[in-house]
């Protein structure tokens, strides 16, 4: 199938021709470069971070989402970036796993990324993978991130809500949380509400939150109990209250400059190959006057 045939399915709707899809892009393939071009964006579909520290139910809590999202007739795409695997640097897997009850329902694709080194809490093919299911059409689109703690903002750039997931014992990480993460949350959860402390600590959160510069959205604090589908209709709500404010995301342009940066380093590295570097070098270290610099820029000259 060529990539004019295999869009086409895409957009109508054929979840294998979407897995394909995405997995020609994040292999890199031959046919990846030319998919990527001829993606064309009709739909304005929202993409919702998800983020927070290991443990706060955020896979649940996005469960509890697709139940009350697909109850309403709506469509969701889930990406799902996972630990990466050290022996096959593949997915492990863990939060498809967790949203199994949703595999065979067709208004939902799973899809879960490895991060294959990547800071930030995101997969490098994490803006790639979510524009091809922005063209899939998806009335939602929820990203996960792999809840590595403070440092994990880019989320902020690539989602359009960044919803922060932190449970009634986070209260000892708020003051850490703060420096980073807490400042890029446009909703903040507080789940598993029902255990003890909780009233407390989204009281302590509304009272940090008073700080915060406004810039046209007052983040609000929603008590969810995702394991038993509690507060997922406030989170919906919250989240589409903000999407319709449509507020300019300025961390976007800094996340799609430094991957236009990336990808603009690819293409001149493209006739460049480290094997064939290490035989140039070899033989250039016969010279007794090698100079590592004068060497680099006439490789580069080659090109």
């Amino acid at each position: 199938m060529d990539v004019t045939t295999l869009l086409a399915a895409v957009k109508n709707g054929d979840r294998r021709a979407l897995a394909r899809c995405i997995s020609l892009v994040e292999n890199e393939t031959t046919e990846a470069h030319e998919i990527l071009q001829q993606l064309q964006f009709t739909k304005n579909v929202p993409i919702v971070g998800i983020t927070g520290p290991p443990g706060a139910g955020k896979s649940t809590l996005i469960s509890a989402l697709i139940n009350y999202l697909t109850a309403d007739g709506k469509t969701v795409g889930v990406i799902a970036v996972d630990p990466t695997s050290p022996f096959n640097f593949g997915s492990l897997l863990g939060d498809r796993l967790r949203m199994s009850e949703h595999f065979t329902n067709e208004n939902v694709f799973i899809r879960s990324l490895a991060t294959r080194g990547a800071l930030g809490g995101l997969s490098s093919k994490a803006i790639e993978i979510s524009d091809v299911m922005r063209y899939a059409g998806f009335d939602l689109i929820i990203i996960e991130t792999v809840g590595v703690g403070q440092s994990e903002v880019e989320i902020a750039g690539l989602a359009d809500t960044t919803v922060l997931v932190l449970v009634p014992e986070s209260g000892d990480d708020v003051q850490a949380l703060k420096s980073g993460v807490m400042e890029i949350a446009d909703i903040f959860v507080i789940n598993k509400s029902d255990r003890p402390g909780a009233s407390t600590f989204v009281k302590n959160i509304t009272e940090l939150l008073h700080n915060r510069k406004f810039t046209g959205w007052s983040p609000p604090v929603i008590k969810t109990v995702a394991a038993r589908n509690e507060g997922a209709d406030a989170l919906v709500a919250a989240i589409s209250q903000h999407h319709e404010l449509n507020l300019q995301n300025s961390r976007r342009t800094w996340l799609l400059t430094e991957k236009a940066w990336r990808l603009l380093q690819r293409e001149r590295m493209r006739g460049f190959d480290k094997p064939t570097l290490y035989t140039h070098i070899e033989a250039a270290l016969e010279n007794p006057e090698f100079n590592l610099y004068r060497f680099v820029q006439t490789e580069i000259q080659k090109f």
